[in-house]
């Protein structure tokens, strides 16, 4: 019995080793891979040549930028129909939590829009309708934000690319050796048709997926000009019946008063 123990002690030991000593070798493998693919990236990044610099801070910027749009328009998308189907609901049924709510999502351009328009809900229907535009085109500005800057990362990359494959085969040219036949000279020969065609494919790449997510945010700007305008004329038109209500009211008051 004890030998029986000693040996299952024995091989459950023997397995954990082995286990621990598998685990062990694919971390190491994958620190192996990391590092590999890091020092690739930086060969390539100093093989593409001096434009690969500017290239390197459009592609941080871009980033960053699409990453705020992205935040921005999820939020705008998943808040924004639930927020004014209750905001009208309260508005046609007299509340007074009307102006609250919009202040606590002050954060979405329809909220904003509804809060200045509202504040002048007294008003009459036309100069209702002149605040509406005003709130409106105030918003634009901020629905339309960092375009120029997508626009100009688009056009400006792959000329840089353009660029860098100009330089690259200036200095192939001028390291030809037509008399030599030496490693030295081919190598470099190579190295600039290399920075040529790296710094130009980054260009592209660079371009390429900023085009793509600028296209998808104009879409979405698209899209939320056609919200605004359904939503702002739905508020006119609950505005009207209200406002035509108070003058039935009032042309109720002044008959009494003058009987």
């Amino acid at each position: 019995m004890l030998a029986t123990d000693l040996q299952l002690s024995l091989s459950g030991q023997i397995t954990l080793g082995w286990v621990g000593n598998e685990l062990w070798q694919g971390i190491r493998a994958e620190q192996h891979y990391f590092k590999g693919s890091l020092m690739f990236l930086t060969d390539l990044f100093a093989a593409g040549g001096i434009v690969m610099y500017p290239l390197l801070g459009f592609s941080v910027l871009a980033v960053a930028l699409i990453i705020e749009r992205c935040i921005f328009w999820s939020k705008v998308n998943r808040q924004q129909r639930r927020i004014v189907r209750g905001v009208l609901a309260d508005y046609q049924n007299g509340s007074d939590d009307v102006l609250p709510k919009l202040k606590q999502n002050s954060d979405l351009p329809i909220a904003r829009i509804f809060m200045e328009a509202l504040e002048m809900d007294y008003a009459p229907p036309q100069a209702f309708h002149n605040f509406l535009e005003g709130a409106i085109q105030a918003e634009l500005p901020l629905l339309r934000r960092f375009n120029t800057i997508f626009d100009t990362i688009v056009a400006s990359a792959p000329l840089l690319g353009l660029l860098g494959t100009v330089t690259g085969l200036i200095q192939s040219f001028a390291n030809i050796d037509l008399g030599g036949v030496g490693q030295e000279g081919t190598a470099a020969v190579t190295g600039g048709i290399s920075e040529a065609l790296i710094s130009t494919a980054t260009g592209l790449i660079v371009a390429l997926v900023v085009l793509m997510f600028s296209n998808v945010f104009r879409g979405f700007y698209r899209r939320q000009l056609t919200l605004i305008q359904e939503y702002t004329n739905q508020l006119e038109a609950l505005h009207f019946c209200r406002h035509q209500e108070r003058r039935t009211e009032n042309s109720a008051e002044l008959i009494k008063l003058r009987e």
